[in-house]
């Protein structure tokens, strides 16, 4: 259905581009504006999910550039292609009460040598919002990451990626216990044969954190379609460029 929907995405604007360049010196991206319901999305990809229904405080809150409205077929579209991809966020319409703000320029957990971009976002969006979550799945490059904030407090926040444990906030909450994920610490046994003497650690998977999203707010993979949600607009915009991973300067 991702894929469906990021060629025809990928056709509409072409088709456009064609059409509408020789009318206009600055050509532009023209972003299909007819309300639709819910596109799935979630493989791949950074999204909060943000519990609220006023979408355009969601965005407000976020500082973006240049927002225009447009529906859930393009704003998915949009963030999964490869170019546009790169710089955009979909802001969706409310599902259930939670708005969703999509796309993998959303800042994610870093390392040491990397100032931290995500957490300071979740912070202040969680004094804004009752509850903010957070979630990273990309198995190439095996990240995978959630955060859950209430009335602007770090509930959990847990992260992993290539190097290891980003993040570790909190106790793991009862819903990541009923998934199976767990951590394996093996420290303490350097002396075996065969043993390496560090922390080995099973890897959550890109199902883990889809699931989870479910028990925390909602799957973003069974949202295609749902009937119960009127056809809306949601808002696709840019990115600031302070959420750039950058790394930090040494001292001296």
């Amino acid at each position: 259905m991702i894929l469906t929907v990021a060629i025809m995405v990928a056709l509409t604007i072409a088709i456009a581009a064609y059409v509408l360049a020789p009318r206009m010196a600055d050509a532009r991206i023209v972003y299909e504006q007819i309300p639709d319901r819910p596109t799935d999305f979630g493989y791949r990809m950074a999204w909060l999910a943000v519990r609220s229904r006023d979408t355009h405080a969601v965005l407000e809150a976020l500082g973006l550039i240049a927002a225009e409205p447009c529906n859930w077929k393009s704003g998915i579209g949009t963030v999964y292609d490869n170019h546009l991809g790169a710089d955009h966020v979909f802001i969706s319409p409310p599902v259930n009460g939670w708005t969703f703000v999509v796309g993998l320029p959303l800042p994610h957990p870093v390392g040491r040598g990397f100032a931290d971009k995500c957490m300071p976002l979740l912070h202040h969006l969680g004094r804004q919002f009752i509850e903010v979550q957070y979630f990273f799945a990309y198995p190439p490059i095996d990240i995978f990451a959630w955060a859950r904030l209430l009335e602007g407090r770090v509930v959990r926040a847990f992260a992993i990626t290539e190097s290891g444990v980003v993040w570790n906030k909190g106790r793991t909450t009862k819903e990541e216990r009923a998934l199976g994920m767990k951590l394996f610490d093996f420290r303490g046994v350097r002396g075996r044969k065969g043993d390496a003497g560090g922390e080995i650690i099973l890897y959550p998977t890109e199902e883990h954190v889809l699931r989870l999203a479910g028990r925390w707010s909602l799957d973003p993979t069974e949202l295609d379609g749902t009937d119960v949600v009127a056809p809306a607009l949601g808002y696709i915009a840019l990115t600031p460029a302070e959420w750039r991973t950058t790394r930090l300067r040494k001292a001296g």
